[in-house]
């Protein structure tokens, strides 16, 4: 008896204090642009998890304990150039990281562009983007966080996301389904690390933009999509990050959106390290590098 009632209160504790919550963004049978197909969600683990084909996105909540909780959280967006997500290199150990600085970390899983199962597909990362982070200020109580201090934060192709919600917010891209949805979608502040901004340049990142808009983009879709035209007052304070020698995403991605940034009296802040490449992530392996996420932390905490 006494070890039946030891093992109740221990799996009591356990539900209690886990850290992670895996909660779907939309009703199964509710999911905005989705066609049903033969088309299945894949998983590959090598040196990261690479997650490809998704077809029920997702949002992975991560705690700090209430006693560290700063109330400020962040909505994470993996990078992998709309055709992967780099799911734990860029979203699960950031999110981890940030609990580490009492921040709440919410990892999405959001939907690729797909022909297959898919309408109007380079609206659908989008659409999750909104819905992530309009669910995560619905559940701001539960999740101990202020619904006033959420940012977006993505990498890579994700950082285009992040961009794209911070400046696409309260464009109409889907068919509101409940109470979440009421919310604002606005992040309250971006970081976007080295991130893909520009379409249609010589700086442009041609895998992101083909794999969104396709080969044959549809009339305007590059001028909606390249997010540095689409800057205004109302775009939150931006945090950018980059390395001189990124040979895939230019830095002169991060420095054209942070010049819209200043031009329309936005507060921002822009880090450009002179080494890094590409998808560094946290950039342990590189003595001043990993220094970037003090500087985040810093500038949070400088935000009113």
């Amino acid at each position: 008896m006494k070890k039946l009632i030891f093992l109740t209160v221990f799996a009591m504790s356990v539900n209690v204090f886990s850290q992670d919550t895996i909660i779907p963004l939309w009703p199964k049978d509710k999911i905005p642009n989705h066609v049903v197909s033969d088309e299945k969600e894949e998983h590959v683990i090598e040196d990261i998890l690479r997650i490809s084909k998704v077809q029920e996105p997702t949002i992975e909540v991560y705690l700090p304990s209430k006693k560290n909780a700063t109330g400020q959280a962040m909505v994470i967006f993996p990078g992998g150039g709309y055709r992967i997500l780099a799911y734990d290199w860029e979203g699960v150990d950031i999110a981890k990281f940030l609990n580490s600085k009492g921040i709440a970390g919410i990892v999405v899983k959001y939907r690729l562009p797909s022909v297959v199962s898919q309408t109007n597909q380079e609206d659908v990362p989008l659409i999750d983007a909104q819905r992530a982070l309009r669910l995560v200020r619905s559940k701001a109580e539960a999740f101990n966080i202020d619904p006033n201090k959420i940012g977006a934060m993505g990498f890579s192709a994700g950082g285009h996301l992040a961009s794209t919600l911070g400046t696409h917010f309260d464009e109409k891209v889907y068919t509101p389904i409940d109470e979440a949805d009421k919310l604002s979608a606005r992040p309250d502040f971006l970081t976007l690390c080295y991130p893909v901004i520009t379409f249609n340049q010589s700086s442009t990142h041609k895998g992101s933009q083909n794999n969104l808009l396709g080969n044959n983009p549809k009339p305007g879709a590059v001028e909606r999509f390249s997010n540095e035209k689409q800057v205004s007052a109302n775009t939150p304070p931006t945090f950018l990050l980059h390395a001189t020698d990124d040979t895939s995403v230019p830095v002169e991605n991060s420095l054209v959106f942070y010049k819209a940034l200043v031009e329309n009296n936005v507060p921002a802040a822009l880090h450009v390290f002179p080494t890094g490449g590409h998808g560094f992530a946290l950039g342990l392996q590189d003595p001043y590098l990993r220094t970037w996420p003090e500087l985040l932390f810093g500038w949070m905490e400088s935000l009113k």
